[in-house]
């Protein structure tokens, strides 16, 4: 019992690391970076789909994004899309391809960004502290009905803010990690 609710804890906090990791691939750095276009969603023959699904998504140089769509009748969805998704980048349509120049960053701008990533890392802690509440909440009542002795208990909560502080800690990493390269020109 206990460590199923070990293991449970441990595997909620690894969501909320993916999580903070999946939210902090929408933060630009100044680079282009192909994962910036996940959340650009086009319109295929009446499906919404990712971008990556109905072009080839490249990155010819560090500021540069290049399009090309595997079907030509689809460019000016693309295109539609990419104005609609709000990611700061104006596509620029040539007949064949699209392309985009990822703006350069000012400094306060990165300043910005590097709150919003703090922000990001924040909300994660916070959520890893609520599966700790959770996992801790579930062994006292284990206690209260007399499936776990005080001795287990006790131990159970001093594993569980361990792994809590290992997890706080990997926020701190990826967040540090993070505001580094937003930072960096």
């Amino acid at each position: 019992m206990i460590e199923d609710i070990k293991k449970l804890a441990h595997d909620k906090m690894e969501k909320a690391i993916l999580a903070l990791q999946n939210e902090l691939k929408k933060i630009r750095t100044g680079r282009a970076q192909i994962d910036m276009l996940d959340n650009v969603r086009v319109n295929y023959y009446g499906q919404i789909v990712p971008v990556n699904q109905v072009a080839a998504i490249s990155t010819p140089d560090a500021r540069t994004f290049m399009i090309s769509p595997w079907e030509a009748s689809i460019l000016k969805e693309i295109e539609h899309a990419i104005v609609k998704s709000d990611i700061g980048m104006a596509p620029m349509n040539d007949g064949k391809v699209i392309r985009m120049k990822v703006p350069e960053l000012t400094e306060d701008r990165r300043k910005d960004l590097a709150k919003q990533a703090k922000k990001h890392g924040e909300e994660s802690k916070v959520g890893v502290r609520m599966i700790r509440r959770d996992s801790n909440e579930e062994i006292k009542k284990l206690l209260k009905d007399k499936a776990i002795s005080e001795d287990d208990s006790k131990k159970s909560e001093t594993d569980i803010q361990k792994l809590t502080d290992d997890y706080v800690k990997k926020v701190d990493q990826i967040i540090s990690e993070k505001e580094k390269s937003i930072m960096t020109i």
